[in-house]
């Protein structure tokens, strides 16, 4: 009797030490708690790790083996795990914990990493605060740092500035890193914006700080491309009048904007006895004939660009001339990709009725047609209506109405603008116009110049958006129709390689934003250059001496 109660109590003894008093004793399984959680970066959380001890092929109990394991975390840029098991959030993403222990199978769970945590207790991110709220340099290259201060509903202060995400409204005036270190482009002023989200007791929320960007020395952004719309157009002789506008292209990025009447643009008529033409591009008939009708823009270093129109004066009077077109409203804005905006084409004639709705009579332009595009339905189609904008991302365009008077051939315009600005949503969805966020069909418009000082021979060949080779011949060297300044449109994130074949001037080599081979380039060539375009307008300076 005494022989039985005294295995029973051995028995007893081996279950209560699982590690020490029988051999054939162990660690079944681990388990981790919690299985599945989420925190915001800069956040902890820790993990228990529970060891279901089995006593041969039975169960008999659980310890806790949180100290015991070996923690590690499979994407340590997310969350780092202590050898306590605790988490600590560092980036936004997903990571794996998992809890190993030698004669047991590992345990796992999931982290999710979101938005922007500071403060204790998951406080909610109630504002953000660029420190400085403004700065200036004097010259471009110039560097300045700005720091993102989160305060949280709590009242609690914390530096967030690697967690926030910066932009400039900008790139020509000014750059900005992830770390918020600003770097002056040229002459201007831009706004830095920096955008942070956060995860806590009342869900998610985005805040937003922003902040100025002086740069008071340099250049501004020179153009090298000028375009005047419509390139032609017929006013009558008895005074009547007539619109032209001015699109500038800017070198670095391929945006136009409308500088019909800026002062550094300059008009003038070839022969002014048959038209003159307004500081503001508007065009008057004075007798019959034809001028041409030029546009020079001057940059701040003091070179040019230009562009030619025509007009034609007749002596018929107009029985019903066009006097003046409006674009009603004269701007939209929309907030996330794939919205549209309908503009209306209001047209002012002489005689009765004198206003009428020329929507679906006009021709809809746009200046980012790859990024905002307009719908023309210049035929009248029923059921078919014009002057409807699609945001396929972020930015600015302008958008220029033209009608063409029955009667009398003349051509009125009228410009408004469509917005889709760099704006996140509270709380962020897919689809807002901010980086990332694009169509994946959406195109980036490439632009080849020349940034150097030959003139005559230089030439730069590229294939098309499909592979075909040497569609596109950009420079003079090129014996075909071609011209200094090409422009063509490829997918947003697909490689492109432009060649400046053998014997194509004498070569520079390439400007910044491309790969060039070989490296440096040589003057003999063939050179080629790797341009990869990731946003809407991207532009290669060609460099030759």
């Amino acid at each position: 009797m005494f022989g039985r109660n005294c295995f029973k109590g051995l028995g007893l003894i081996c279950l209560v030490l699982p590690f020490t008093g029988c051999s054939n004793t162990q660690v079944g399984t681990i388990q981790i708690s919690p299985s599945s959680s989420s925190i915001a970066v800069g956040q902890t959380l820790q993990f228990t790790a529970t060891g279901i001890v089995g006593h041969g092929s039975h169960p008999a109990g659980s310890e806790n083996l949180t100290t015991e394991v070996t923690w590690s975390s499979s994407s340590p840029g997310v969350a780092t795990v202590s050898a306590a098991g605790i988490a600590t959030a560092v980036s936004t993403g997903s990571t794996t914990i998992s809890a190993t222990m030698a004669g047991a199978p590992a345990a796992t769970a999931t982290l999710a990493v979101t938005g922007v945590g500071v403060g204790p207790g998951g406080a909610t991110l109630a504002s953000l605060a660029i420190i400085p709220g403004s700065q200036s340099v004097t010259s471009p290259g110039q560097t300045t740092q700005f720091i993102a201060v989160g305060t949280t509903s709590a009242g609690v202060t914390e530096d967030i500035t690697s967690l926030v995400t910066w932009s400039s409204s900008s790139s020509q005036i000014a750059t900005i890193t992830s770390g918020g270190l600003a770097t002056a482009v040229s002459q201007g002023t831009a706004t830095i914006t920096a955008i942070a989200g956060s995860t806590g007791s009342t869900g998610g929320t985005v805040v937003t700080g922003t902040a100025a960007f002086t740069v008071s020395g340099g250049t501004s952004e020179p153009l090298t491309a000028l375009t005047i719309t419509p390139s032609s157009q017929s006013v009558s002789a008895s005074g009547q009048t007539g619109q032209f506008i001015a699109l500038g292209t800017s070198g670095s990025t391929g945006l136009q904007e409308n500088v019909t009447s800026s002062t550094n643009i300059q008009w003038s008529s070839s022969i002014p006895t048959i038209a003159t033409v307004s500081a503001s591009g508007l065009v008057t008939g004075v007798s019959a004939g034809s001028s041409g009708i030029t546009a020079i823009w001057t940059n701040p270093d003091a070179s040019v660009v230009s562009a030619t129109a025509s007009v034609t004066v007749t002596s018929t009077q107009a029985p019903e001339p066009l006097l003046s077109l409006t674009i009603i409203p004269s701007s939209i804005t929309v907030g996330n990709l794939q919205d549209t905006g309908n503009f209306l084409a209001i047209g002012t004639f002489a005689s009765s009725p004198q206003v009428r709705d020329l929507t679906n009579q006009v021709t809809w332009i746009s200046s980012a047609p790859n990024v905002f595009p307009v719908d023309t339905n210049s035929g009248g189609t029923p059921g078919s209506p014009g002057g409807i904008v699609t945001a396929d991302g972020s930015g600015t365009a302008v958008i220029i109405a033209e009608a063409t008077d029955a009667a009398t051939g003349s051509i009125q315009t009228a410009t408004a603008t469509f917005s889709c600005p760099y704006l996140l949503p509270a709380p962020p969805t897919p689809g807002s116009c901010f980086p990332g966020s694009e169509v994946s069909s959406l195109l980036s418009t490439v632009t080849v110049y020349n940034e150097g000082l030959n003139t005559t021979n230089w030439l730069i060949t590229a294939p098309s958006a499909t592979g075909t080779p040497d569609v596109i011949h950009c420079g003079p060297g090129w014996t075909g129709t071609g011209g200094s300044v090409c422009v063509a449109t490829y997918p947003t994130g697909s490689p492109l390689i432009l060649t400046a074949p053998a014997g194509a001037g004498a070569f520079g080599g390439w400007s910044s934003n491309c790969t060039p081979t070989p490296n440096p380039p040589t003057a003999a060539g063939p050179n080629t250059c790797t341009l990869t375009p990731t946003t809407f307008n991207e532009s290669v300076g060609v460099i030759f001496n």
